[in-house]
């Protein structure tokens, strides 16, 4: 069973926390057929918590922070706006919606303020130009 576990859990990563809890139940049901709720089937547990939680949130932001050019804080809050806005399929779609998001916003046109240099001097102020009251 632990090959088809290890698939199991790798395949879980490519619907983002859906996934990750759906694979859950089967290595719970088999840990506790094979341990019962002894402290092996503790530890199992926290070691699996611990790795679904670094790979969530740590190692998959970063690789797809690489893939899509997109930093992995823009990433995970992508996940967290979308996933609040449309639930699991904001979740789903966050990252491409991320990356449109990019796309557009470096697409869009900017206007361009023209800064006067530092070396002209300050425009005349209204008493030197006569301008003041006296």
């Amino acid at each position: 069973y632990a090959m088809l576990l290890g698939a199991l859990v790798g395949l879980s990563v490519i619907v983002p926390y859906i996934g990750a809890i759906a694979v859950t139940f089967p290595i719970a049901i088999i840990a506790y057929f094979q341990w019962g709720w002894g402290s092996e089937f503790a530890y199992l547990m926290a070691a699996y918590a611990i790795i679904q939680a670094v790979d969530g949130n740590i190692l998959v932001p970063w690789l797809f922070s690489e893939a899509v050019n997109l930093h992995p804080v823009a990433i995970i809050t992508a996940i967290l706006v979308f996933g609040g806005i449309w639930g699991f399929w904001g979740v789903f779609f966050a990252i491409p919606l991320a990356t449109l998001v990019k796309a557009v916003m470096n697409a869009w046109p900017r206007n361009e303020v023209q800064w006067q240099d530092e070396e002209e001097p300050p425009p005349p102020s209204r008493k030197a130009a006569g301008g003041g009251l006296s």
